[in-house]
């Protein structure tokens, strides 16, 4: 029998139900439900540290949002807690926009000092409003009850609040499985690669924060109904850095280090508090010590967690090949034979007082491939960041099928029917090769988290992987679906980003040295392949190094030389110019 993601699931659900029945003592039920509490929210920073590669301190004050919600309106306007969980997630995403929206702007150690300022600030909000007790809290919060059934405490709330951890692990792990789930594993790549598949890479950040603070203050709902009282001190910086450290010791990239990292740190936590005391003689925090040099050990020789050592050994899920009956995705209209796709009217690119790029101008018609060439630093790439919008113009205009694109962001262009490959290979090495293939098909699909989360994309998502497998199968990589793309040699890479950027059923593909790395029949089969794609209306923009293969498949070649068009033609042409043999061979001769 194949080991399934369903398979998975109800051996989970059912372990849940097992350990509920078995006798275990009062301690380790109680002990389990923190672990439970834990797992929720860390489950929020696997998708948004692990997986987004956004890291935040603040998860513990979004606890603190949930928690606090629903005490004071329980306790003080007597509503009932399944109405308060509502109230909790409303003033939650009201936050989590605000905050995301502000801090998720910023880059490098500026996101992280912005989440432990937000942390700090509602840590002592809390602890100095009347209303809210002050350091002392809120008391005598009602217990979960659901009828007459009291589930706040003991087995029964171990298995709602466990229940609840594995619904999100789920829904998690659908969302994963997904168009948005193959944009957000692409934020950690930077934002070049994932704008020029169409993805918005803010809204996908600020998403992203919005469900880990979502699932935080489920967390904290839970906790303010268990505990029956609430105060500031759980909320604190201390408890947001102390969620991270179990994010890492679990593995920040799989979904059920969540659930590992949480269960290690509360177990070790409970013993070193014991056993310390004991062995030093004296009295004192000093498992925050051990947790240092723990994590410290399990950066350097673990950097994938503690879930890393498990998940090998565990069978892993088999992806069915279920698109073939597929509806196919619809294509764009292409433009007509002999039409203008683009035109390159005087671009200028200037970094302070050095001209990269000298007002170059040029036009591609429907069906035609034209290679942009030159020496090394004559500029061809920066003109491939102009036309594509990753960089902006100092002047000149750019225009795609008739249209003016200049100053637009490359998401928008690549909506428009453009697009690319990178000088440098940018691909996702943890996602499959068809995985990454669908990535480019972002833009042509239409569901959001939500509708991943629930399954109810599996229509679009068969369709979206037909398209990458098809694309896969068009360029002879068929049999390389469901290896992960890391393990690929350069030239399969190169040929993977040929495919992704071809999934977005382009009018324009710009290709930056794509056979550079290939073997000499892989360069054959790539000719194949771009002569087929022009014979299908498609126009090429291709930059590259090697010549038989420029002068075998291009109809019109535009030289560069430091940042200026030296001149364009027929590769007939070309191979006559004397302009051209001096540029590359530094004689006229």
């Amino acid at each position: 029998m194949k080991f399934t993601q369903n398979t998975q699931r109800l051996a989970l659900l059912a372990g849940v139900v097992v350990l509920a029945l078995l006798p275990l003592p009062d301690f380790w039920i109680t002990q389990l439900n923190y672990i439970a509490l834990y797992s929720l929210v860390i489950l929020g920073l696997v998708l948004l540290t692990g997986i987004g590669g956004l890291t935040s301190f603040g998860q513990a004050a979004f606890v603190g949002i949930g928690a606090y919600t629903s005490a004071y309106l329980t306790v003080n306007m007597g509503l009932s807690p399944w109405v308060t969980v509502f109230a909790g997630l409303a003033i939650t995403a009201l936050s989590a926009l605000v905050v995301g929206w502000i801090t998720l702007r910023m880059s490098g150690h500026y996101l992280p000092l912005a989440t432990i300022a937000w942390g700090l600030s509602l840590y002592y909000l809390m602890g100095n409003l009347d209303a809210l007790g002050k350091y002392d809290g809120i008391l005598d919060v009602p217990t979960l009850k659901l009828l007459d059934w009291d589930i706040g405490q003991g087995r029964p709330f171990f298995v709602f609040a466990w229940g609840l951890v594995l619904l999100g692990a789920f829904a998690l792990i659908n969302l994963l499985d997904s168009r948005t789930g193959r944009a957000i594993r692409a934020l950690r790549t930077g934002s070049q690669m994932a704008e020029a598949m169409g993805v918005d890479t803010l809204r996908y950040k600020i998403g992203i924060f919005l469900i880990a603070a979502l699932f935080a203050s489920v967390s904290g709902w839970l906790f303010a109904h268990f505990q029956h009282t609430v105060n500031p001190s759980p909320f604190g910086l201390k408890m947001g850095i102390e969620y991270l450290f179990m994010t890492v010791l679990g593995g920040a990239g799989y979904v059920w280090g969540a659930i590992s990292g949480a269960l290690i740190t509360k177990l070790l936590e409970d013993q070193l508090q014991v056993l310390l005391p004991q062995l030093i003689g004296t009295s004192g925090s000093y498992e925050t010590i051990v947790f240092g040099i723990v994590l410290v050990l399990v950066l350097k020789y673990m950097p994938d967690g503690m879930w890393s050592l498990v998940g090998r050994y565990l069978p892993k899920p088999q992806r069915v090949n279920d698109w073939q009956d597929a509806a196919p995705l619809v294509e764009r209209a292409k433009p007509a034979t002999g039409d203008t796709v683009l035109e390159v009217l005087a671009i200028r690119k200037q970094f302070g007082g050095l001209v990269a790029v000298n007002d170059i101008g040029f036009s591609i018609q429907a069906g035609q491939i034209v290679g942009l060439i030159g020496p090394n630093g004559a500029g061809k790439s920066t003109t491939f960041n102009l036309i594509t919008g990753v960089l902006g113009l100092t002047s000149g205009q750019v225009k795609f099928r008739g249209e003016l694109i200049s100053g637009q962001p490359s998401r928008e262009i690549a909506r428009r029917g453009m697009s690319r490959t990178f000088q440098h290979v940018k691909m996702i090495p943890e996602m499959t090769v068809l995985e990454n293939v669908a990535l480019g098909a972002q833009l042509r699909g239409h569901k959001g988290a939500l509708s991943s989360m629930l399954r109810l994309d599996r229509a679009e998502e068969q369709s979206l992987l037909r398209e990458a497998a098809q694309q896969l199968e068009r360029i002879g990589m068929g049999g390389s679906l469901h290896e992960l793309a890391g393990n690929l040699a350069m030239g399969p890479q190169r040929l993977l980003e040929i495919a992704r950027a071809l999934c977005s059923d382009p009018a324009l593909l710009l290709l930056d040295e794509p056979a550079a790395g290939l073997r000499h029949q892989e360069k054959l089969a790539l000719a194949a392949v771009l002569r087929q794609l022009r014979d299908e209306g498609v126009s090429i923009l291709l930059v590259e190094h090697d010549m038989d293969l420029v002068m075998d498949v291009c109809d019109h070649l535009v030289v560069m030389e430091f940042g200026t068009l030296l001149t364009q033609g027929t590769p007939e042409e070309i191979q006559q110019s004397p302009a051209v043999r001096a540029a590359y061979l530094g004689t006229e001769h």
